[in-house]
């Protein structure tokens, strides 16, 4: 990684004087458990708390600030990007770390754009990912270390697509989604129960804020952000 991209990268995040609260949201107990009493043990953590999807996590970003977030790529109510897009937006200073089993070029790109101060592997021995995070919450931005920036060659159109989606409202992000499901207004307008002028109205708002003019371009964008795609395991 260039030490330009490297410095502008840093900025996702402001760096903590010290880390002593940690929120994880993972939907594998074993994964947070053994991440908490790990992360806890190393780094003296006051508290940690985790969160079984992205729902949750809202909730308990909202009853307080942690001083850092590790997310998983997959959990049951968010798939993709839309976890970080969703965290970084209530919580605009915390670092994010993304930690997950897919650690090819486009999902760590599509990652950095989204805002997470780092990408770590799931399959790292403990005192790499150790020494991972302790670069990280010093304000380093982590990726494995065969993570080539010039193999995405529309990085910066990337980056700029990932702000303009993360203009969207919680509930556009949910039309959105809904969208790149297939599914017609009046399908949106029953499953979330609301007017189908209401759907109308906000997806000319999504358009207007992601500069698409027809609902496939929409989803075309979607799945270039990888903002709803499900990272293998």
């Amino acid at each position: 990684m260039s030490e330009a991209e490297l410095a502008s990268r840093t900025r996702a995040g402001a760096v903590p004087a010290r880390v002593e609260t940690l929120l994880i949201v993972d939907d594998h107990p074993l994964m947070c458990d053994a991440l908490s009493l790990t992360l806890k043990m190393a780094f003296g953590l006051r508290r940690t708390r985790t969160a079984r999807n992205l729902a949750t996590a809202v909730e308990a970003v909202r009853e307080g600030t942690p001083d850092a977030v590790i997310l998983d790529l997959n959990l049951p109510d968010a798939s993709g990007t839309e976890g970080i897009v969703t965290l970084r937006r209530l919580l605009p200073e915390v670092p994010i770390t993304v930690i997950s089993a897919t650690p090819d070029t486009e999902w760590i790109g599509a990652v950095l754009d989204a805002g997470a101060r780092g990408f770590i592997s799931k399959a790292l021995s403990r005192e790499a990912m150790l020494e991972a995070f302790r670069r990280m919450w010093a304000g380093e931005v982590v990726v494995p270390e065969d993570y080539d920036p010039a193999a995405r060659p529309a990085a910066d159109a990337q980056a700029e697509l990932m702000r303009r989606f993360a203009t969207l409202t919680p509930q556009q992000m949910r039309i959105l989604r809904l969208i790149c499901a297939g599914k017609a207004n009046k399908e949106i307008s029953y499953e979330l129960s609301i007017a189908e002028a209401t759907v109308k109205t906000h997806i000319t708002a999504i358009m207007a804020k992601i500069n698409a003019r027809r609902r496939t371009q929409a989803v075309l964008l979607a799945n270039t952000a990888k903002l709803f795609e499900t990272a293998a395991q």
